[in-house]
């Protein structure tokens, strides 16, 4: 049975410039996700991908149409969104722990100074940097510095998690175990999670239902492919997994698709076996 709807876009649509230039960006989005589902969003670069994690963030506002969280209209930024961008935007002047302890002490203020910090030890440690808490981003590696972003996102206890390529400036070592690191954190705390992703076997790998974004301008949802492989999932399994194998040739031929409607080349080509044994997909 499915589960009622938590998130909803019904109609959004987007765009940018004046009106004799405008560009239509986004265009009768519609979309609902139950609460505690992990969808993620695939679309070549360029389509809106950003644009839409930023409609939902409330970083930006919808030109039609209207965006719900649990019957809510969305007005604006809160803390029931907590956002991962693929760039960590982490203070270089505060240490790790000083990075997700501004977030906790915006949300909440009222909370005495010890239980505050002890909050943010928890999500650091489980990111675990608990032994970096006190390192700054500049002392940090690419991945520890997205584990920062990971916990402080999730210390403020946000009912939505919204994810934009959070991996993608990665090496591929890292990406593969920050990827099992997002599954574990998700079957620990069911946050509802949208993610946008390049990242086919990214997708196959953490989500429930993985949506196809078409080309702009004017891009909207494309199909919906299930992913009903059971959890906790690895890379090994999905590699051997001839549903798995088929469903990622469905999402690539899509996105291979969407690239010639825009007559440029698309990116998305079905991984080599050996790529997908470190994660790296389209």
């Amino acid at each position: 049975m499915a589960s009622p709807p938590f998130l909803e876009l019904c109609g959004v649509s987007k765009g940018y410039g004046p009106p004799e230039r405008r560009t239509e960006v986004l265009s009768d989005i519609n979309l609902t996700i139950g609460r505690g589902e992990f969808v993620a969003v695939v679309g070549r670069s360029g389509s809106g991908k950003t644009t839409l994690i930023s409609l939902i963030a409330g970083l930006l506002a919808p030109d039609s149409g209207v965006i719900l969280i649990n019957g809510q209209e969305v007005g604006g930024p809160g803390p029931d969104r907590g956002v991962v961008f693929q760039n960590y935007s982490l203070l270089p002047w505060l240490s790790a722990l000083e990075n997700v302890q501004l977030a906790v002490d915006q949300v909440f203020p009222n909370w005495p100074p010890q239980q505050r910090l002890k909050l943010a030890d928890r999500y650091l440690a489980m990111v675990n940097l608990a032994a970096a808490r006190d390192k700054l981003p500049c002392d940090l590696s690419g991945g520890m510095r997205q584990r920062v972003s990971v916990a402080r996102a999730l210390a403020i206890d946000p009912e939505v998690l919204l994810l934009d390529e959070p991996l993608g400036a990665l090496d591929a070592l890292t990406r593969g175990t920050l990827q099992e690191e997002l599954e574990r954190i998700w079957r620990q705390d069911r946050k509802t999670v949208l993610m946008i992703t390049n990242d086919v076997d990214e997708g196959l790998l953490l989500a429930d239902r993985i949506i196809g974004l078409t080309t702009g301008p004017r891009a909207t949802l494309g199909p919906v492919f299930e992913v009903d492989a059971p959890r906790p999932r690895t890379r090994h399994a999905l590699n051997h997994d001839p549903e798995m194998s088929r469903l990622r040739g469905e999402i690539c031929e899509f996105l291979v698709a969407a690239g010639r409607k825009s007559g440029t080349k698309s990116r998305a080509t079905p991984p080599k076996h050996s790529e997908l044994v470190v994660g790296v997909g389209a």
